[in-house]
């Protein structure tokens, strides 16, 4: 009974303990520095904090031996940590429920304050951890481990699902439990690291280039193995450690470092009395983030050991998090993070705060009895301990819920690390992005669409549209409105930003509707390319805003050059049934080249704009749809289009088809033809269609009567081309799709009106489409 009593305890009670330190992953191992190194070139990037803006830090980078600082604007403080390698820079950012990691990529062979290019490569669960080696980066989710530009890990390796920090070396990666156990993998025994695996626990785990090396929970000392050179690390008690290649350097409870290595590598003397916070290291430079003045300074190589400078000022001296289960915060990190995070002080075995209970299961048969199996005295120390950390998580409990109820909580993400200077965040719609979008815009990001898109930084977008003013605002889409900006860089974009509203029942569908038109924009325009599609730059998502960056169109929409303008260069016959011809190919793209098929569902004339060659180009695909395949149909029961565009047929049986999008065309051609509105008023002030009004002239070949009296009177030439049109148009707005041409068919008949406007073209004749009937 006695065994079985202290068997259910242990079952109960080990557990909940256990699950205390669980809650709190590791991130100790992140870090605020990151270096690249070559044989050429060495960059040094970190954190730094603004001496006149407390509230951001900034992603600074300078190169050597020129000393270039490669300032890459500011960042709020929702970046975790920064990891380097050969050509390459990247940056974790996390939220509460996901992390995004985007990286830059320089040249290796030029300065590298040349050619920066940027992408995000991930956004999914919450990394724990991110390590990078020369080559690879990855890190430590929930369900594993995740690696990039690594083959052998390119998906999630479950081996590591209980692991929370990770070493990436030059073959190999190895991972730290929350336990304090270390696993390699490759586990094939072929690397150096692999031939030996430590046992025991362990609270600091780093990589270097062919070897690996941690501290001992028990007494801090190091243990290193793999490709060590024959050089045993120095003796005594550690709490960090940077490797890089044949070489290394850990740093002691006070601060002070000592470094070893082949050729008899030490610290330079210079600095054997500065006491660090942390340090960093790649391949043969180490750097450390000074206790005095969290300055950064660098030795390794020639470069450094002959300066005494400071590379860095003011450095963020270690990654932003909820708690510190090992350790106190360190001293003024109020200046680094936002309130409710803090940076944790190096990780000390008689911390106050320090709780390690490694207790191996109890064994089948064990007894009280002989100092074997559990004893009063090592129940009461564990009871002591469990309701200790229980008390803790409790207090911690209360003081974020109540932190929650006053200041309110949010997901919020700060946008890429490119973002503009200086600019706070503007107080945006309370609304929230909802769980559901949400997890469609990381679909969408998961399955790789949309990676030559740019993340914009809200902070550069409230500048360029000085916070959404009306005076830059040129137009509405699909799911909001739209802004003209001119950012810092000269490239003049189209904003447009997503409307939202209060979350009442009367205005939630309309805004899962603006939601859906966001995601479908985005999703559709970052995998379509062509040149009769208006061209997607980017977009943001962040602090509840939904905003897609486009290529900005000069000269505007058709609708205007039509309807409201007194003079365009499109008052000629030739100009418009080019804008059509273009218009048209842009559909082809769509219905035809497009896989799987899109149909746009909101063809008309203000969505078909101008670029500064006239060039037109379809836009707005908030509302478009997935097509069938072939002449088939699906039932949409979600209304889609414009009135006086929409097709007839669909608007009855809810029957859509790429046949849609070819009736609301043919309502844009008979728009260009008379320069009628779709829906207008006729003489007596009654709304009109344009389909019923000038059809039936078109039809008794008297199109001469309804034809835009803003156009000077067709040649000779351009009366057939103009006719031709007409009767496409006519063939367009058949009531019954099967009558209607495709739009291959009419992109054809345009090209042929288009060379019919000029001499010396053959006759047309008045068949015009091949239409299916």
């Amino acid at each position: 009974m006695a065994f079985r009593t202290k068997k259910t305890f242990y079952s109960l009670v080990l557990p909940l303990c256990l699950l205390f330190f669980s809650i709190f992953p590791s991130t100790r191992s992140l870090s605020t520095v990151a270096i690249s190194e070559n044989s050429n070139q060495t960059l040094v990037c970190a954190l730094t904090q603004s001496s006149s803006d407390q509230q951001y830090s900034y992603l600074n980078c300078t190169s050597f031996p020129r000393r270039i600082q490669i300032p890459l604007t500011p960042l709020n403080s929702s970046i975790s940590g920064i990891v380097a390698g050969n050509g390459f820079l990247c940056a974790l950012r996390s939220r509460p429920s996901s992390s995004i990691i985007g990286c830059w990529r320089f040249s290796t062979t030029a300065f590298p304050e040349q050619d920066w290019s940027y992408k995000r490569i991930y956004r999914g669960l919450p990394i724990n951890d991110l390590s990078a080696g020369n080559s690879h980066i990855c890190g430590t989710t929930r369900g594993g481990l995740e690696c990039w530009q690594w083959t052998e890990f390119n998906s999630t390796t479950i081996d590591f699902q209980d692991f929370t920090s990770v070493a990436v070396g030059e073959d190999f990666v190895c991972g730290l439990s929350e336990y304090g156990n270390i696993k390699c993998l490759p586990n094939n025994n072929n690397t150096a690291v692999s031939r030996y695996k430590p046992s025991g626990n362990y609270s600091v785990l780093a990589a270097g280039f062919r070897r690996a090396c941690a501290i001992s929970v028990n007494n801090g000392s190091l243990e290193c193995w793999g490709d060590t050179a024959g050089v045993n690390p120095p003796e005594g008690e550690f709490t960090k450690l940077a490797l890089g290649e044949n070489r290394s350097c850990a740093m002691r409870p006070t601060g002070t470092v000592a470094c070893w290595g082949e050729n008899h590598f030490v610290l330079p003397e210079r600095l054997s009395s500065t006491f660090f916070v942390a340090i960093e290291a790649k391949k043969n430079i180490f750097c450390g983030i000074t206790l005095s003045d969290f300055s950064l300074l660098c030795w390794g190589n020639e470069i450094f050991e002959n300066s005494n400078s400071i590379v860095l000022e003011n450095v963020v001296p270690g990654p932003c998090q909820s708690a510190c289960p090992c350790s106190g915060p360190l001293a003024g990190y109020g200046s680094y993070c936002s309130q409710g995070l803090m940076i944790c002080e190096p990780c000390v075995r008689n911390s106050p705060t320090a709780v390690v209970i490694l207790l191996p299961p109890p064994q089948q048969g064990t007894t009280t009895r002989g100092g074997r199996g559990w004893n009063k005295k090592m129940v009461a120390f564990l009871v002591v301990g469990c309701v200790g950390s229980v008390s803790l998580l409790a207090v911690c409990c209360f003081l974020f819920f109540r932190y929650c109820n006053v200041r309110g909580c949010r997901v919020h993400d700060s946008g890429p690390l490119d973002v503009e200077a200086n600019i706070p965040p503007q107080p945006t719609p309370a609304a929230a992005v909802a769980p559901v979008l949400e997890k469609r815009l990381s679909h969408l990001v998961s399955m790789g669409n949309g990676g030559h898109l740019e993340e914009f930084p809200l902070h550069l977008l409230l500048k360029a549209t000085k916070k959404f003013s009306d005076d830059h605002k040129i137009g509405l889409g699909s799911f909001g409105s739209v802004y003209h900006a001119v950012l810092d860089d000269g490239h003049e974009v189209a904003i447009k930003r997503a409307e939202t509203m209060a979350a009442t029942s009367a205005t939630k569908r309309q805004q899962d509707d603006k939601d859906n038109a966001f995601v479908n924009e985005l999703e559709f325009l970052s995998r379509l390319n062509h040149k009769n599609l208006v061209k997607l730059l980017g977009y943001c998502e962040e602090s509840g805003e939904l905003i897609l960056v486009y290529e900005y169109m000069k000269y505007g929409t058709l609708h205007d050059h039509l309807h409201n303008l007194e003079d365009s260069p499109l008052m000629s016959w030739p100009a418009r049934i080019k804008v059509a011809l273009d218009a048209a190919r842009g559909i082809e793209y769509l219905h035809v080249y497009a896989v799987p098929q899109i149909i746009h569902c909101d063809i008309k004339s203000s969505n078909i704009l101008l670029d500064d060659e006239w060039t037109a180009k379809v836009s707005d695909f908030g509302l478009s749809m997935m097509g069938p395949s072939g002449e088939e149909s699906h039932l949409s029961l979600r209304p889609a289009g414009t009135v006086g565009y929409m097709d007839p047929e669909y608007y009855r049986l809810q029957q859509l088809t790429p046949k849609s999008d070819v009736y609301s065309f043919g309502v844009v051609m008979l728009e260009m033809l008379s320069g009628h509105k779709a829906i207008h008023r006729n003489e007596n002030g009654m709304p009109r269609n344009v389909v019923d009004f000038v059809v039936p002239y078109i039809v008794q070949d008297e199109i001469h009567r309804v034809l835009d009296p803003k156009v000077a009177p067709p040649t000779p030439f351009e009366i057939e081309a103009v006719a031709y049109v007409g009767y496409i148009a006519v063939d367009c707005v058949m009531p019954e799709g099967r009558h209607r041409p495709t739009i291959t068919e009419i992109v054809n008949s345009l090209e042929r009106a288009l060379a019919a406007c000029y001499p010396h073209s053959p006759p047309l004749s008045r068949s015009t489409t091949g239409s299916s009937a």
